[in-house]
């Protein structure tokens, strides 16, 4: 699941926390907000920005034989 949290500190201070987003797409998720916010202070990246999407895929032969009966 996807989530944006928002802590707006008494000095004016946010902080926002962004959950479920895999890879750098979060800040293509938070810019607009981030912009409309103000100055962007400082940046830390958790697990989840470092996460890649993982597909699986599988292959299967097979080989059929028919006697000349």
């Amino acid at each position: 699941m996807e989530t944006l949290e928002f802590i707006i500190y008494p000095d004016g201070r946010v902080k926002e926390t962004v959950t479920g987003i895999v890879g750098s797409s979060c800040q293509e998720v938070t810019a607009a907000i981030e912009a409309q916010l103000g100055v962007v202070v400082d940046q830390k990246t958790n697990a989840d920005y470092y996460a890649q999407n993982t597909t699986q895929s599988t292959t299967v032969a097979t080989q059929s034989n028919y006697s000349d009966w």
